[in-house]
């Protein structure tokens, strides 16, 4: 049972933080170069695994939550800075 709890979290985390990574990326984050390059994603992501991991000590929240969260902010970012490249048609 806790483990589809844990694994219903693991998801839902994951997703908000691909959504609202992107939706960030978009908006306010269109006129910034920086968001360009190719290691952002990677840094943005393990920037939120590390703003994630002390939540780890709750009882339902596990290192590999933190991890996928990350993850999903790192495909964000890149989804995000991918879309506003091809609206203004640079690649």
């Amino acid at each position: 049972m806790f483990f589809l709890l844990k694994l219903g979290i693991t998801v839902a985390v994951a997703l908000f933080g691909y959504w609202q990574t992107r939706s960030f990326v978009q908006s306010r984050l269109r006129f910034v170069d920086a968001v360009h390059k190719p290691g952002i994603p990677l840094l943005a992501g393990a920037g939120a695994a590390i703003i994630a991991a002390p939540f780890t000590l709750l009882p339902l929240i596990t290192v590999g939550t933190a991890l996928v969260f990350g993850a999903g902010v790192a495909l964000g970012v890149n989804a995000g800075a991918r879309e506003i490249r091809k609206r203004i048609g640079a690649g």
